[in-house]
């Protein structure tokens, strides 16, 4: 077995002050359970990452920190969503630890399944994945949604891990390597796996929200699923390559069979038919550019090459600035 490693709890906070006090606490307990264990060393980390909150929670996180040495935290100079907060996270950790758990703060990922990632770990594995065994906690619509969504981007060759979030170990070799990934429009569950290395999986089952409302309303979750789409995957742009194909081939049938019924005689005047056509065309050309302009609206916003996150203040230096 290796040397107790350093392990950084990543912890994303966007408007948390309702349920932070509680799960912090909760963090802090099984950091210390690993300590006392010997899984892990006493410089291991619960590292909040304050992503642009309104409301108290960058205070609750500084006096944490003044509280307890476990605690740090970071905040981010305004809302830059959820991914770019990991990131920010992960990438000031690299530096300080051999290891980093991401996790939600709303205390719903099972907190023991981290015993077994840090198990994984130490048998070799550079990342790990915590993966949901069931879906029981989320309503029918978000059932069916989120796993439609998986299998959508399985079917559109994006490499994900089927019911896994951002739960996940990741070891400092792993992002070292991960930090040479540049892009600015972030999809970090269909970006890990593309760095490679051994991995493995621990399933847990997810409980409900601890306190407070979910900051992951329907509308984000689509702009996530669109993002992770199109930021993995060039198949709707051949899709679409395809359709034109198939319609251009329908069409010609079409003048032929025009021209046909025109010298024999079969043409009959029909608004209809003329209505039917022309919507079903100009709705497909607009879905195509649609999905045309979303891919060059992320060409637009990669070449700008603007800084994916950038740190406003430290608990052990609130003063200085980082661009990442």
């Amino acid at each position: 077995m290796k040397d107790a490693a350093i392990l950084y709890l990543v912890v994303p906070c966007y408007n948390e002050e309702e349920v932070l006090p509680i799960t912090s606490g909760l963090f802090l307990d099984k950091l210390k359970q690993l300590i006392g264990q010997g899984k892990i060393s006493d410089q291991s980390r619960v590292l909040f990452v304050n992503d642009g909150s309104g409301d108290a929670t960058w205070e609750i996180i500084c006096r944490l920190a003044r509280s307890d040495q476990h605690y740090l935290g970071i905040s981010q100079s305004r809302n830059r969503g959820h991914q770019n907060a990991v990131l920010a996270g992960l990438m000031e950790a690299k530096e300080r630890c051999d290891i980093t758990v991401s996790i939600d703060c709303d205390g719903q990922d099972d907190l023991n399944a981290i015993d077994e990632m840090v198990d994984l770990y130490y048998r070799g594995n550079e990342v790990v994945y915590g993966v949901r065994s069931n879906r029981d906690s989320d309503t029918l619509f978000k059932r069916a949604t989120a796993e439609g969504f998986y299998k959508l981007m399985n079917l559109l060759g994006a490499e994900t891990v089927f019911n896994h979030a951002d739960y996940r170990l990741i070891s400092k070799k792993a992002l070292e390597a991960f930090s040479e990934f540049t892009e600015v429009n972030l999809f970090l569950r269909g970006l890990i796996p593309l760095v490679g290395f051994q991995s493995a999986k621990v399933y847990y089952k997810r409980s409900e929200r601890m306190a407070g409302e979910s900051h992951y309303p329907l509308s984000k979750m689509v702009k996530l699923a669109v993002d992770g789409v199109t930021s993995l995957s060039v198949k709707p742009i051949r899709f679409i390559t395809v359709f034109g194909l198939l319609v251009s081939l329908i069409s010609f049938v079409g003048i032929l069979w025009s021209v046909f019924s025109h010298f024999f005689g079969y043409t009959v005047t029909g608004w209809t038919s003329i209505i039917c056509v022309v919507c079903f065309f100009s709705g497909a050309q607009l879905l195509a550019l649609g999905i045309i302009g979303e891919y060059v609206g992320k060409i637009y916003l990669e070449v700008k090459r603007r800084p994916r996150y950038i740190i406003s203040a430290r608990t052990w230096d609130e003063e200085e600035t980082h661009e990442g």
